[in-house]
């Protein structure tokens, strides 16, 4: 639902204020959870570490994503979601330290290829200028992932994104109160409420079951998961908005869906877990 809500959002709202000013709604209400759960704070090196979790999900993906998304077309939001797993896989070991097996590179490169082809199927079009920007953000959103499932062991999953958005915050802040100060945000009820959506569900609380997930699976194979995306979205459009489903799409989601079964299947052996404050506990 990430995507499709920041397309509606993006519609009415300036992008960059939908890219930053949901980080700092989400970033207030994870203040609150940590300051309520009296959580320890990080060590002078998770915080470190903290940062490449703010690069890359709290304001590079958001923010990237919400710029390619006011001139991309539909369509590419499936080779988005496309590009993610591989490239998460591939930031879960050269950050996370995992070793994945050659059958886990061979399904997931299978579920690519799959995906990709979908997404052609379903009009992706000649690369434009945007995809420029749709790249940089699925890069953002791997080294994210790698080192936020990898904190996510150290501190706990939702632990690590609410402590990435607060320490966003200085940033976040002023960034959008200059982008309001610029011109007044205004939208309808629809652009509204898919801000809402991005802010409290795509930026905080999907990342609670989404990081602890990174943690306890590992961050290559759960990963995987993402391939599924597209297929949940065709699945979503046919039940919510009578869109068709040809015999093409039906067969690329059950390629795709064989591809994350198998990706489920294989061994990723994953680098011991830093000792921290809530290993202690």
């Amino acid at each position: 639902m990430t995507l499709p809500a920041t397309r509606v959002a993006v519609e009415q709202l300036e992008p960059s204020f939908v890219g930053v000013g949901r980080t700092v709604v989400a970033g207030a209400l994870a203040a609150v959870f940590l300051a309520a759960a009296r959580q320890p704070r990080p060590t002078r090196d998770q915080v470190r570490r903290l940062w490449r979790v703010v690069a890359g999900v709290v304001i590079g993906f958001p923010l990237l994503t919400a710029l390619a998304l006011h001139s991309l077309p539909a369509a590419h939001s499936a080779v988005i979601i496309g590009l993610l797993p591989a490239a998460t896989a591939v930031a879960a070991v050269l950050v996370g330290g995992e070793r994945p097996t050659p059958a886990f590179w061979l399904a997931s490169s299978a579920g690519l290829v799959a995906v990709l082809v979908f997404a052609a199927a379903q009009g992706a079009g000649v690369p434009s200028a945007a995809d420029g920007l749709v790249l940089l953000a699925v890069a953002a959103a791997a080294l994210g992932y790698a080192e936020g499932g990898k904190l996510g062991r150290e501190i706990g999953g939702w632990q690590t994104i609410c402590w990435a958005l607060v320490l966003a915050l200085p940033l976040t802040v002023p960034a959008t109160a200059l982008i309001v100060a610029q011109s007044t945000p205004a939208g309808d009820t629809t652009t509204w409420s898919a801000f809402a959506y991005v802010s409290l569900v795509s930026q905080l609380l999907g990342f609670f079951a989404w990081y602890a997930a990174l943690a306890r699976g590992g961050t290559a194979r759960i990963g995987q998961i993402q391939l599924s995306q597209p297929v949940m979205t065709l699945i979503w459009s046919a039940l919510l908005l009578g869109e068709h489903v040809s015999p093409g799409m039906a067969a690329a989601a059950l390629i795709v869906l064989a591809c994350v079964v198998a990706t489920q299947r294989t061994r990723v052996d994953a680098a011991p877990p830093r000792a921290s404050v809530a290993s202690v506990q």
